[in-house]
């Protein structure tokens, strides 16, 4: 594979392009593009959870359909998700991407990094596994935000 050193005329400066950026390459044009989401959090009523029920309800995520906007639980829960997803697409570790500030494009206050808590990530992970079940629970909706965002 080889990678090359470019600019973009909108903006996006010194990215690789190759396996492993060139998700942040697709994610930045997507985001130029599309600027009203769903999931706006600014047009949403937010439940925040504290200890415990963080991992509680990021779990339900995986497993139940969930119509309440739960952060920061949603936020593992989406971080897990690309995550594996952008493993699997571009190569690297799952927890190589986890590590990402810009995993969830700045979009989400709630999202922390891998270092920033690990542990709150590994009960998580402890439940659900990195080969969670993709037919069940939010996982679906996530799947194709993360197909329009990053996907190959």
């Amino acid at each position: 594979m080889y990678r090359t050193l470019i600019t973009v005329a909108t903006g996006i400066k010194d990215y690789w392009i190759g396996m492993k950026a060139d998700w942040k390459l697709k994610q930045e044009i997507y985001h130029r593009l599309h600027t009203d989401h769903d999931d706006d959090l600014n047009n949403v009523e937010i439940k925040l959870v504290e200890g415990y029920d963080i991992v509680a309800h990021a779990v339900r995520h995986f497993n139940s359909k969930v119509d309440e906007w739960i952060y920061p639980s949603k936020s593992y829960f989406v971080a897990i998700c690309y995550a594996r997803w952008l493993a699997e697409d571009y190569g690297d570790r799952p927890l190589e991407y986890l590590n990402d500030h810009s995993l969830l494009y700045g979009n989400d206050p709630y999202f922390k990094t891998y270092e920033e808590d690990a542990s709150t990530y590994m009960m998580i992970l402890q439940r659900v596994g990195w080969d969670f079940d993709e037919t069940k629970g939010m996982v679906p909706d996530v799947r194709k935000y993360y197909q329009a965002e990053c996907g190959l």
